[in-house]
C-alpha cells in the first residue's frame, strides 16, 4: 500500500512528509523544493491484538505504544511525497507530468493544502488566497491526467469494439493497470455510466470526461491535510472549505507542530509520540523551547485536539481505504521462533476472507489452504470466512 503526499509548492507538503516520517527532506518556503519524490515509512494506529490475550506484543514492524487506552499498535505504510503541482501540471507546467507520474502506484491522496490562504496557486507567498481553488485545481489536473492516459491507450482500446461486457472490462483494467485502475473500479464506473451497451469505439469525448473523473475517485481518493491550522487566517479558511466541499474530509493540521514534537520526543526533550493530543516534558528547554511548545499546546493541540498529521494517516488508510489489521497466530503459542509474541500485523481490505490473508502471508499457504482457525474463538473457518478487525488467524496448509 502506499499512501501519496500532494499539494501545489510551498503547501508544506514535505514538512507533513517529515512530520510523519522523521527522515530529513529539504524544506523551504519556496516553490518546487521537492523535485525527485521522497519515499518513506508512516504508521497507522491499531489496537493490538495482545490487549485480548493479556500479553505484550512484540513487533518485528512498527511499534506499541501504551497509554490511558491500552496498547496502541504502530502498523507501516508507505508514503511517496512529490513535487509540488501547479495549475496545467497534467499539461507539463512545473514538470507536472513527471510528478504525476509518479503517483502511479498510489493507492490513495493526502492533499495537504495551506489552510492560510498566504500562498497563491503558484506556492509563492502573497496577502490573500483562497484555499478551496487548490481544491479544485488539484482535482482537475489529476482529472485531467487519468483522461490522458485513457486518451493514450484508447487507440489500442478502440481497435477491440467488444459487446460482450466482461471481455470489455477486462481490456480497459488491463489498459489502464499501470495507475491501478483496477477491474472492480471499471466495472463499477461502466455501469454507474449506463455504458454496457455500449460499444467502446462509440464511447463519446464526454463518456471518457466521466470515466476518468470517477477512475480518479475510486482509484485515487483524497482527504484534505488542512495545513498550517494555527496561523489567524486559517480558522475562518478551514470552515469555508467544510461547507464547500461536505463530501470530503478535511482535518485541520499542524505539520511543523507535529515534526518539532516528534523530533523534541527523539531527542529525550520530551516524551510524545503520533496521534497524542498533549506532551510530558521530560528534559530541560531554553526560553525559545518553552515558548513554542506552549504555542503549540495553546493553539494547535487543545485548540484541534491533537496536530491533525497521524489523523490523516489513520482516516485515510482504516477508513478511506477500508483496511483492518489481521494478526498471524497459533492456538498452541503466540510466540514466534523467537519468543517474541504477536509480532506481526498484516493491514487487509475489509471484506477479505481467510484464504485472502493466507495469500497475503505467502503463495505456498493460499495455494496449500486446507483450513483457518480463528485463535480468539478456537473455531475452525473455511476459506471463504470474512475476517474482520483485529481477528488473530491461524493458518492450516499442505507443506510443499
Amino acid at each position: 500500500m502506499q499512501i501519496g503526499i500532494v499539494g501545489k509548492p510551498s503547501s508544506g507538503k514535505s514538512t507533513f512528509f517529515s512530520s510523519a516520517t522523521l527522515i530529513d527532506v529539504a524544506m523551504a518556503s519556496y516553490p518546487f523544493t521537492t523535485i525527485n519524490p521522497n519515499k518513506g515509512i508512516a504508521f497507522v494506529r491499531v489496537e493490538d491484538a495482545g490487549k485480548f490475550f493479556n500479553v505484550k506484543s512484540n513487533p518485528r514492524k512498527g511499534f506499541i505504544v501504551e497509554d490511558d487506552n491500552g496498547p496502541t499498535r504502530f502498523v507501516p505504510v508507505e508514503l511517496i511525497d512529490v513535487a509540488g503541482l501547479v495549475p496545467g501540471a497534467s499539461e507539463g507546467k512545473g514538470l507536472g507530468n513527471k510528478f504525476l507520474n509518479d503517483l502511479s502506484q498510489a493507492d490513495a491522496l493526502i492533499h495537504v493544502v495551506d489552510a492560510s490562504g498566504m500562498t497563491n496557486s503558484e506556492g509563492n507567498i502573497c496577502e490573500k488566497h483562497d484555499p478551496c481553488e487548490d481544491i479544485i485545481f488539484l482535482e482537475k489536473e489529476i482529472e485531467l491526467w487519468f483522461l490522458k492516459i485513457i486518451e493514450n491507450n484508447w487507440e489500442k482500446i478502440g481497435k477491440n469494439p467488444e459487446k460482450e461486457l466482461n471481455k470489455k472490462i477486462d481490456l480497459i483494467s488491463q489498459s489502464l493497470s499501470g495507475v491501478k485502475i483496477l477491474r472492480e473500479h471499471v466495472e463499477k464506473i461502466i455501469k454507474k455510466l449506463c455504458l454496457e451497451e455500449k460499444m467502446l469505439n462509440q464511447w463519446t469525448s464526454d463518456d471518457k470526461k466521466e470515466f476518468a473523473k470517477l477512475s480518479r475517485k475510486l482509484s485515487k481518493p483524497i482527504i484534505i491535510a488542512a495545513n498550517k491550522c494555527d496561523l489567524p487566517t486559517s480558522e475562518e479558511n478551514i470552515e469555508k472549505m467544510k461547507k464547500q466541499f461536505p463530501e470530503l474530509k478535511i482535518i485541520p493540521c499542524s505539520a511543523i507542530s507535529e515534526l518539532a514534537l516528534r523530533k523534541a520526543n527523539k531527542a529525550k526533550i520530551l516524551k510524545y509520540f503520533p496521534g497524542w493530543k498533549k506532551f510530558e516534558i521530560i528534559g530541560e528547554l531554553n526560553e525559545k523551547q518553552k515558548e513554542g511548545l506552549e504555542n503549540i499546546e495553546k493553539n494547535v493541540l487543545k485548540k484541534f485536539f491533537g496536530t491533525g498529521v497521524q489523523e490523516c494517516l489513520d482516516e485515510v488508510v482504516l477508513r478511506v481505504l477500508n483496511y483492518i489489521p489481521i494478526f498471524p497466530g497459533g492456538t498452541k503459542t503466540l510466540k514466534d521462533k523467537n519468543g517474541n509474541y504477536i509480532p506481526d500485523c498484516i493491514l487487509l481490505k475489509n471484506g477479505s476472507t481467510a484464504l485472502d490473508f493466507a495469500f497475503s502471508l505467502h503463495t505456498d499457504m493460499g495455494e496449500g489452504f486446507i483450513r483457518a482457525i480463528d485463535v480468539k474463538t478456537k473455531q475452525v473457518i473455511g476459506k471463504e470466512h470474512l475476517l474482520k478487525y483485529g481477528d488473530v488467524i491461524e493458518i492450516i496448509f499442505n507443506k510443499r
